[in-house]
């Protein structure tokens, strides 16, 4: 690939991390104290253990999954949406850029903010950890973590790209993150293990990809997992597939007009 095109993607990729730092309390602070609120309800007033580690330390990394996902999702829809409705998403069409490369860039954006906010999480999570243990919770697996939460996120960034451009108003971005988003992430394992459920629900939880991204980086940190990690890793990947493909498709045939 020449410079010529290397460049413009490159800066593409530097404006969409530039948006979320410019709204650096939205991206550091407002997680900060939802993490912390979560921890605090939940994980220091449930003394359970779940796969034989405390409810506390169950609880850290499907905090940092969920958030790894929701500001993945919201970074690269926002961004599509405000161009959208500004008409900048129209330049995108005449620019030097393939749409593969437009798509990578914001996906790759989307999951940086995604990851400082899984970062985040984890460092409030081990400051209700050491708070309640007297010591830090350790990283089982740092690279199967790493991949999880990238994979995840970009999974996600490329969603929010694809809701986004389909979109035809903001009231159908919101219903998508309501109606869609917020079941995904909650019946995906966050807040209990896939044994606590009736067998129907066990059933409905494995056809959900988010089971799999969320028992990846409890994995990832723990070394517990509600699932196969094998099949965690292919189920992940197959999303990822699925949904940059998704991501393109949209990007060929979706509208790019101004609301």
């Amino acid at each position: 690939m020449s410079s010529l095109t290397w460049i413009p993607f490159w800066v593409l990729f530097k404006r969409e991390v530039h948006r979320f730092l410019k709204v650096i309390f939205q991206t550091v602070v407002t997680p900060l104290i939802t993490a912390s609120l979560y921890l605090l309800i939940f994980g220091l007033s449930l003394n359970i253990e779940v796969e034989n580690v405390s409810y506390l330390a169950f609880l850290i990394p499907g905090l940092m999954m969920m958030g790894c996902l929701n500001n993945s999702f919201q970074n690269v829809s926002s961004s599509i949406v405000s161009s959208k409705f500004s008409g900048e998403l129209e330049d995108y069409k005449v620019s030097v850029l393939s749409h593969q490369q437009i798509i990578w860039a914001m996906s790759f954006g989307g999951v940086i903010r995604g990851l400082v906010v899984a970062g985040v999480t984890f460092l409030v999570g081990q400051f209700f950890y050491y708070h309640s243990f007297g010591s830090f919770l350790s990283i089982h697996s740092p690279l199967l973590l790493f991949f999880f939460l990238v994979v995840g996120g970009l999974s996600f960034a490329k969603m929010g790209l694809s809701v986004a451009i389909l979109a035809k108003n903001f009231d159908h971005m919101s219903a998508f993150g309501i109606f869609v988003i917020t079941p995904l992430i909650y019946l995906g394992g966050v807040f209990y293990s896939l044994d606590k459920l009736p067998v129907f629900w066990q059933s409905i939880s494995k056809a959900n990809p988010l089971l799999y991204f969320i028992n990846g980086v409890r994995y990832g940190v723990l070394g517990v997992s509600d699932v196969d990690i094998s099949s965690a890793v292919v189920v992940s990947l197959l999303s990822l597939l699925f949904f940059h493909l998704a991501g393109l498709f949209c990007f060929k045939k979706g509208s790019f007009v101004r609301w």
